[in-house]
């Protein structure tokens, strides 16, 4: 039986792909809804409030890669790539605009289905602070833990989940150097099992996002041969 709430979008060009992952879907209680191109999957996506977006990048149409901008421009939303790319610098560059994992083609569904509960438990058991918002800069930075969102300057900041879970984990602990494996593990999950590079893709696009200055950041630092820390207090 399906569950109110918990709409997943399929966006794929492959018919037998969208209806293997559609029955999948449903067997696990989700509700399935499918777009066949990129122009399909915007108006799916305003009218069908998904929790996730398994995204195919090689649409006719609108590019995959461009939805996944153009969501990202107005959702969180978690999005997990379907692609035939295999190379690890299509994977990055993928990642790189926002996407949160990814899934390569030909797939096992039990695989995908185990990457997609994977990627709601960590957008949904992210571990709370003694307090709900950490606060820094005198308010230029905050990170509010009930609402999920963090704001720069007053201004909210359009953080993927990953994302936000890097920042929120540097956060908990300023000035703590933090490997690349060790984010992985705490910020994206021991069954992730992506590249270690993805991290310095997501901690460029923070940086990008709540630095005044990105080539001169003073909240995400780079620890020489180590790694990464949060230098703000």
């Amino acid at each position: 039986m399906t569950v109110p709430g918990k709409t997943i979008l399929v966006v794929d060009d492959e018919p037998k792909i969208t209806e293997i992952v559609k029955s999948y879907l449903e067997k696990n209680g989700y509700n399935a809804v499918c777009a066949y191109d990129g122009d399909s999957a915007l108006t799916l996506f305003d009218q069908c409030f998904p929790v996730l977006i398994l995204l195919d990048l090689m649409l006719p149409g609108i590019s995959g890669e461009e939805v996944c901008r153009i969501i990202r421009k107005k959702s969180r939303v978690p999005i997990i790539m379907l692609t035939a790319k295999t190379g690890e610098e299509n994977m990055l560059e993928g990642l790189g605009i926002g996407a949160d994992d990814y899934v390569t083609k030909p797939f096992s569904p039990r695989v995908l289905m185990a990457k997609i509960e994977a990627v709601l438990r960590r957008v949904s058991d992210e571990a709370v602070p003694l307090s709900n918002a950490l606060v820094f800069q005198e308010g230029d930075l905050v990170i509010d833990s009930l609402r999920h969102e963090v704001r720069k300057a007053g201004e909210r900041v359009s953080l993927t989940p990953n994302e936000y879970n890097i920042l929120f984990t540097m956060a908990k602990y300023p000035t703590k150097a933090f490997t690349r494996d060790e984010l992985i593990t705490l910020a994206l999950g021991e069954t992730y099992d992506g590249f270690d590079r993805v991290i310095d893709t997501h901690i460029k696009n923070i940086r990008q996002k709540i630095e005044d200055d990105s080539k001169s950041p003073k909240y995400i630092l780079t620890v020489h041969r180590i790694g990464y820390s949060f230098g703000a207090k």
